[in-house]
């Protein structure tokens, strides 16, 4: 499975890639922002998506639209991360057809099990 992990944070990014790699998804990239990961959506095929929502020029949510609204890129899944807990901005990312949400912190479990439920809906 090929990963794109999204996160302004570079610490951030790197917990969740080698959380990744532990899980055994070693094929994967990563972007600083929305805009450098449309850079790469567009240049390469991906099999899931990982992005944060809160980030500069382009967030998770805009992300989320611009892949949904483009033919290539609408099947991807994607699963956002975020620490966001308004009941009102998850019911926006969830209207915006997020494949799965994840509430920061969380563990190798958690995130193996959105991953799993993810790969199984798009075998």
């Amino acid at each position: 499975m090929k990963i794109l992990v999204v996160d302004d944070m570079t610490t951030m990014r790197h917990v969740l890639l080698h959380m990744l790699r532990d899980l055994g998804h070693a094929d994967c990239d990563e972007a600083i922002d929305g805009l450098q990961a449309l850079t790469l959506l567009h240049k390469k095929r991906y099999d899931l998506l990982i992005t944060d929502l809160h980030m500069p020029n382009l967030d998770g949510k805009q992300l989320l639209e611009k892949v949904r609204s483009e033919s290539e890129l609408a099947k991807i899944p994607v699963l956002m991360i975020s620490s966001e807990d308004e009941r009102s901005k998850i019911k926006e990312i969830i209207a915006a057809k997020v494949t799965g949400f994840i509430v920061k912190p969380f563990n190798y479990n958690t995130l193996q099990k959105q991953i799993h439920k993810i790969d199984k809906c798009i075998v």
